[in-house]
């Protein structure tokens, strides 16, 4: 059912193009830039002090004089964690930031496989009696969670809640709650991720507190931007849109971690992947940093990941590193046996069939049902969500989204068509996830379909890959790929691409999995691999690639990354 997609070229409107040209934009960054949908250089800055502005997020000012009253008053603090690596961040940036302002704070993440997601009346009690909090702070959660704030009311809790998630038609009866997308909030930057929403409140309580001279002691005031390295990271690992303010806090956390100016857990993990951080970049934090922290939380418990990000400790932070490396090794191959399980389950089906995927098998990890989800989508740009058993006689499912298909609407529809059918579920248009009950999963895939083809066109289900045109002679040299080398690339803002015919000289396999080629159009020779993509290539190519630095031996070379060929 794969249909070969389609390669297009985005638009660049001739006008921006021009006037971030006079703005001093390289005439070929500004053609990418504009056709990413930036008009003026101005939209371009990275410095801290073009951030949003603290008073334009909804209650913020609020939380952050309920938190000074509560750290004034020796108030025990607890933080309520996600378990994926935007969870694992904010509650890092949270801990750090609260206990150098002298709080009493502990933390709590759910075990995926015990609790499920989010502040449920279970972790609540959990919380009540491991450490008898005055106060709930949740992280990257509790939008949806209105049992739980309602469980700790009752147990005399407050509960703060922080999350970015979309809210459902009605809100917790929480003490107070920040999130960019709760009703009434003018934050224009609705993508941010759980860790902005945490970093923007402890700047926000940062400025209570000075305001109250809470500094004026010896203890000298905390610098948040050194936090900036976890925020970085989890805005990338959530794959958030990296609208100009997420731009601004991921370019400042990469500054950072290239400089070596971050925490003992983020460079122990560099270290384990064996990356260097003095060329850190923004796929780093995705698929290289990221992907270790998840792992906790994927396979054991989220404790573990977030222990590495707050230790102070260097070896610690190494051995923790060692561990989440060896978990994530493991999850790759419980990842790459679901996937391979579930594309045999989809061998026979032909195209056109389905309009959307739903997934399921006894044996699979509910921790890695995602990345599969993920994995599918891009390989058949379906509406894809995979499920695994979680106890109880319940599937939870994680579920992928292509453009045009808003998945937590489409989950959102289906449960007000048919109630019950959705034990719970919560999300964004490109992720979500749910839960059923096991006999359901048939009743749920057929529904699930039925959305898919009322808001999905047949045009929606061709796969378009988008380049940025063809480059010049000219313009294929290091000097080019250098141009996008510290760039902040990503969902929303995709890195460059370009597409370009040429003539295969040689090729060869590399590394068992890699097709490694030397490429020639007219005089010009260039060298160019394909990553996990062994079949050997024609004798003649239309390629999409990235022009990259290629690091051998102490020299750097032009590298062309091919991504797709016909």
């Amino acid at each position: 059912m794969n249909a070969s997609p389609e390669i297009a070229v985005r638009a660049a409107p001739p006008q921006a193009v021009e006037r971030l040209r006079r703005d001093g934009v390289a005439p070929l960054l500004a053609r990418i830039y504009a056709a990413r949908g930036v008009s003026s250089g101005s939209e371009l800055t990275v410095a801290l002090d073009a951030l949003a502005p603290l008073d334009s997020m909804r209650n913020l000012r609020e939380m952050a004089r309920i938190l000074a009253d509560c750290i004034a008053a020796g108030r025990h603090l607890v933080i309520v964690a996600d378990y994926d690596a935007d969870g694992a961040t904010a509650c890092a940036v949270g801990l750090r930031a609260l206990r150098a302002f002298g709080a009493r704070v502990d933390y709590l993440v759910p075990n995926r496989f015990e609790y499920g997601y989010g502040l449920t009346p279970e972790i609540v009690r959990l919380a009540h009696a491991r450490f008898r909090p005055d106060v709930l702070v949740t992280v990257d959660n509790g939008i949806a969670s209105f049992e739980g704030v309602a469980e700790a009311n009752r147990l005399g809790i407050a509960v703060l809640i922080t999350d970015h998630h979309l809210p459902a038609g009605r809100l917790p009866a929480a003490t107070c709650i920040v999130n960019p997308n709760q009703p009434g909030c003018a934050f224009p930057s609705k993508n941010l991720a759980g860790v902005g929403v945490m970093f923007y409140l402890v700047a926000a309580l940062r400025a209570e507190l000075r305001a109250r001279r809470w500094f004026a002691g010896p203890a000298p005031e905390p610098n948040l931007a050194d936090l900036l390295p976890l925020v970085a990271l989890g805005t990338v690992a959530d794959v958030v849109g990296l609208d100009a303010n997420n731009r601004i806090l991921v370019h400042q956390g990469l500054a950072r971690i290239r400089a070596g100016a971050m925490a003992p857990g983020m460079a122990a993990l560099f270290e384990a992947a064996g990356r260097h951080h003095a060329r850190a970049a923004a796929h780093d934090l995705g698929f290289v940093v990221g992907p270790r922290v998840n792992a906790a939380g994927r396979l054991t418990d989220m404790s573990l990941g977030i222990e590495c990000l707050v230790t102070g400790d260097p070896g610690r932070a190494r051995a923790i590193a060692g561990e989440l490396d060896a978990l994530n090794r493991q999850r790759r191959e419980v990842e790459l046996a679901m996937q391979n399980e579930a594309l045999a389950a989809l061998e026979s089906m032909a195209p056109g069939e389905a309009w959307s995927l739903s997934l399921f098998d006894p044996g699979w990890h509910q921790g890695v049902v995602g990345l599969v989800a993920g994995r599918i989508k891009e390989r058949f740009h379906r509406p894809t969500i995979a499920f695994a058993r979680a106890g109880g006689g319940e599937l939870r499912g994680s579920g992928r989204s292509i453009p045009g298909f808003h998945l937590r609407d489409a989950l959102d529809r289906v449960a007000v068509r048919q109630p019950g059918l959705i034990v719970r579920f919560g999300g964004h248009a490109a992720a979500a996830g749910l839960t059923l009950q096991e006999p359901d999963f048939a009743r749920f895939r057929d529904a699930f379909e039925d959305a898919a083809r009322e808001r999905l066109t047949p045009a929606d289900l061709l796969r378009v890959i988008e380049t940025d045109g063809g480059l010049a002679d000219a313009e294929l040299t290091l000097d080019t790929a250098a141009l996008f080398e510290n760039g902040v690339w990503g969902q929303g803002f995709p890195p460059p691409r370009f597409c370009d015919e040429f003539e295969v000289v040689a090729q060869r396999l590399v590394g068992g999995n890699h097709r490694r080629l030397s490429l020639r159009r007219g005089a010009l020779g260039v060298e160019a691999i394909r990553f996990r993509h062994p079949d050997p290539a024609p004798a003649r190519l239309r390629a999409v690639y990235a022009p990259v630095a290629n690091e051998h031996g102490g020299t750097r070379s032009l590298q062309l990354n091919i991504e797709h060929w016909v």
